[in-house]
């Protein structure tokens, strides 16, 4: 984990699970919270889910960003599409509570896309590794002309 973006997507994720936990222990604890989990159980199962993914994606394994991208996707995705069609038909049928729901549930579907685009551009940049150290050397058509130039400048009298 080299790059800034994939610190700062760890980051956003990692608050997002603190996020989601807090919501399933206050729908456990039976709280008023602004949001309820659509399904407790999955939640819970999520939870452990994300977290393996996490372990994963820190790895940079392509397999963790697929199960965190399947599984939220499964998850929220019902609900964003459920909610975006709502707010396409009447937009004043929904309150304050759908409308961060909603919010929340496309962030949940945001994140793990980021995440998966982040890991496919790092393997780019795994497959084609740029090293200051020795491109100069290796990658520079114009020190191989110089060089070029001045071995054929050289004419050796053979005895």
């Amino acid at each position: 984990m080299r790059n800034f973006s994939t610190w700062l997507l760890v980051c956003f994720m990692v608050m997002y699970w603190v996020f989601r936990m807090i919501i399933a222990l206050m729908a456990q604890l039976h709280q008023d919270f602004f949001i309820t989990p659509f399904n407790e159980t999955m939640e819970i199962v999520l939870l452990f889910v994300v977290l393996l993914c996490l372990i994963l994606i820190v790895k940079r394994k392509m397999i963790g960003a697929i199960i965190y991208l399947v599984s939220y996707g499964i998850y929220f995705g019902a609900d964003v599409v459920a909610k975006f069609s709502a707010v396409l038909e009447d937009a004043s049928q929904l309150g304050l509570n759908e409308y961060t729901a909603f919010m929340i549930s496309l962030i949940g579907i945001i994140l793990p896309l980021a995440v998966l685009l982040d890991l496919l551009a790092d393997k780019n940049r795994k497959a084609h590794p740029k090293d200051k150290k020795t491109d100069w050397f290796y990658k520079n058509e114009a020190y191989d002309r110089k060089l070029d130039e001045r071995a054929d400048k050289n004419n050796y009298r053979t005895l």
